[in-house]
């Protein structure tokens, strides 16, 4: 076994840690991503969805309460909750599948939200599923159907109060 590969427990695919690696230190530097966000999702860069942190446990995204992310009602509007606890499960499904050993398509088909609280502040959104996000990255690879996962991710301000949670559901499936 190779030591730039990730072994997936039950016989899964090994994933190539170097492109894990050179994913994370893009998505980390604060003008590479940011240009990425404008050219390719320029709604989330124009609300102002940022990326705090990113490992191969767990992602941080960021959303502000501002003037473009704002709804009638003097908080952030449902939607740009949202684009943030997308990209907060998003990326971290972009970066296992670029450094999957073949090619996986990936595609949102489902969204759920429950919303606590007014946010007012900075909300921040952590997703912690990521084994259960390489293990259907893993099984799409290994099979002709395609492979639906639930993440869960939760908006939480700076106290740590709870804004929002969303579940999103991905679908991955090989190509060939």
């Amino acid at each position: 076994m190779s030591t730039n590969n990730i072994v997936i427990p039950n016989g899964g695919t090994n994933f190539n840690t170097d492109a894990v690696h050179t994913f994370i230190k893009f998505a980390q530097h604060p003008f590479k991503f940011r240009a990425y966000l404008f050219w390719k999702l320029p709604a989330a860069w124009l609300a102002g969805v940022r990326i705090k942190a990113i490992s191969e446990d767990a992602c941080i995204t960021s959303i502000p309460f501002r003037w473009l992310s704002q709804n009638p009602f003097r908080s952030t509007y449902f939607a740009c909750l949202a684009m943030a606890a997308e990209m907060s499960t998003g990326l971290p499904a972009m970066m296992y599948v670029q450094s999957a050993p073949k090619r996986v398509s990936m595609l949102v088909t489902g969204l759920e939200s429950v919303f606590v609280k007014k946010a007012t502040g900075i909300t921040y959104f952590t997703c912690n599923d990521l084994p259960a996000l390489k293990d259907a990255i893993s099984k799409a690879l290994n099979q002709e159907e395609a492979v639906t996962v639930t993440l869960r991710s939760e908006g939480r301000d700076k106290q740590g109060t709870l804004i929002a949670s969303f579940a999103i559901t991905w679908s991955f499936k090989g190509k060939s």
